[in-house]
């Protein structure tokens, strides 16, 4: 059994009904089941060998549908590349991937045909919506649309469970993106859990507003839809009106977002006024933290749900997900079934029920290690058990509570203090609209905690006001000592706000100051 089965049977089972949708453009099952074998067929004929990387580095299009089953079917191993990645990054992911073959479109043509020199193990440049066609191309160049209309029989090779799939490089906010190695296995065993903890259905009518690059899209709006045989539409950039239009005009019943997301969302619903959302039935955050006051919100002025889950790429990406009907807001849930979780402290020893610690995870969707990286992989995987560098709690109930991140937490004066609990607080504040908060360097206490937020539309404060809110709510500790409003928070190409590029702007002077 290898992922791409999941598309086959649904071929097989619902042959008319439409897979993917991008504005006007629809493709049934059947005819996205024939176009994969089609592209899997050139792969191995252009000479894509068993386990093979191949690196994709499209935007939020069909193709991307396309290429993610195609890679897998052909036996080969996706490497999904951020579109946002300048040179020197990408040189690192094709050196150390070793990527023998690409697909992309012609606007990224010229900066891969710059770096080509540098990456000599890559063979074959597959181009989508290239001018000229086949004919008129250098020998290390293929046409997309012509390897698609060539027609192959089905491919059916012998993949196994243990044959990787993915390797998916972190974000690399500490040293260099590192490629997380994961089976067929891990992604169906991490589908079927998913589907069955959500209650994802056949039925379901699915919005794709997250990046197709990222592991939580790949999951949550490829892998898992296609293997019911529900509907996918493509939005392929995130504009919160159109999101809203797209839900009511198609229906849409299932939808997976990171925070940010949904904290625009709130903000366009109140300036839209009327809207219908009565097709809306799961609404899915992870990626990042959810603040509880955003998931109040939309509980009460908008009657919608939000649960929340979560997981590092390296588990596929779902680790846990709080079901709809016993969702626990500030919780990403339970463990998925056949997933265990266990909080150990510093010496790696478990500690005791609702003490915090670093958060500990093994099941069927635990990567199978660090590409090229065999030590760092040793530090991480022990026993089976995956440490994930998040600090964290699970409750009576087995529901687990995400605090931050363990190099993120702030030591002040020798107490800690999690920014996440700081942030929490910002966000009850009725004029802020999105905060983070990180540790700054102090004289007398080492570190102390500091605040940056974005007010709502049309709201004004100064950062007094703030400061005096959180004296209000916060142990002085945990206090901000500083509060700066800005225009925007930076945020990386996931949706999510990007700390590390917080400090580096904050550094050079860059932010937005409000």
């Amino acid at each position: 059994m290898a992922v791409d089965r999941f598309l086959r049977s649904s071929a097989q089972r619902v042959p008319t009904k439409t897979a993917v949708a991008c504005e006007d453009f629809n493709i049934s099952y059947s005819s996205l089941d024939q176009e994969v074998d089609n592209l899997a067929g050139g792969l191995l004929k252009s000479g894509l060998a068993h386990q093979g990387k191949v690196g994709v580095l499209l935007g939020n299009t069909p193709d991307y549908f396309r290429s993610y089953f195609a890679i897998l079917r052909s036996g080969g191993i996706i490497v999904p590349i951020n579109p946002l990645l300048k040179a020197n990054e990408l040189i690192h992911i094709f050196k150390d991937a070793e990527i023998t073959h690409l697909i992309t479109t012609e606007r990224f043509l010229p900066l891969i045909e710059n770096i080509r020199p540098q990456v000599p193990k890559l063979q074959k440049v597959v181009v989508t919506q290239l001018a000229g066609g086949q004919d008129s191309l250098p020998e290390h160049l293929i046409c997309f649309e012509d390897l698609l209309a060539e027609k192959y029989d089905p491919v059916f090779l012998e993949i196994q469970e243990d044959d990787l799939a993915a390797c998916l490089y972190t974000s690399g906010t500490s040293g260099k993106p590192k490629g997380a190695l994961l089976s067929h296995g891990n992604l169906m065993f991490d589908a079927l859990q998913s589907i069955k903890r959500t209650t994802m259905n056949s039925e379901d009518r699915h919005l794709c507003i997250l990046p197709l690059f990222h592991s939580f899209a790949q999951m949550s709006c490829m892998v898992m839809p296609i293997s019911l045989g529900g509907c996918v539409r493509i939005i392929p950039q995130f504009i919160p009106g159109l999101v809203i239009k797209e839900i009511e005009d198609h229906s849409i019943s299932f939808l997976c977002a990171v925070p940010a997301m949904y904290t625009a969302l709130l903000s366009a619903l109140t300036k839209i006024g009327t809207y219908d959302f009565s097709s809306l039935r799961i609404c899915v955050s992870g990626g990042a933290p959810l603040p509880r006051e955003i998931s109040r919100e939309f509980k009460t002025k908008y009657r919608l749900e939000i649960l929340e889950g979560n997981g590092p790429t390296e588990t596929s990406p779902v680790a846990y997900v709080n079901p709809p009907e016993a969702n626990k807001p500030g919780s990403v849930g339970p463990p998925l079934d056949e997933v265990m979780v266990k909080i150990v402290d510093d010496n790696d020893l478990e500690v005791s029920q609702g003490e915090i610690g670093e958060i500990c995870v093994k099941g069927g969707n635990v990567m199978q290690g660090y590409l090229n990286l065999p030590k760092v992989t040793a530090e991480v995987l022990k026993d089976g058990w995956l440490h994930t560098g998040d600090l964290g709690k699970v409750d009576e109930d087995g529901y687990v509570y995400i605090l931050d991140r363990k190099k993120d937490m702030i030591i002040v004066g020798g107490l800690n203090v999690y920014p996440r609990e700081v942030e929490e607080c910002l966000y009850k504040h009725p004029k802020v609209l999105e905060a983070a908060v990180i540790g700054t360097h102090d004289k007398e206490r080492d570190e102390v905690p500091k605040a940056y937020v974005v007010l709502k539309p049309d709201c004004e404060t100064d950062s007094k006001e703030i400061l005096l809110y959180c004296r209000k709510n916060l142990a002085n500790y945990k206090c901000p000592r500083t509060v700066v409003i800005l225009n925007k928070l930076p945020k990386n190409s996931s949706g999510k706000i990007d700390k590390k590029r917080l400090k580096e702007e904050e550094s050079f002077g860059l932010l937005e100051v409000n």
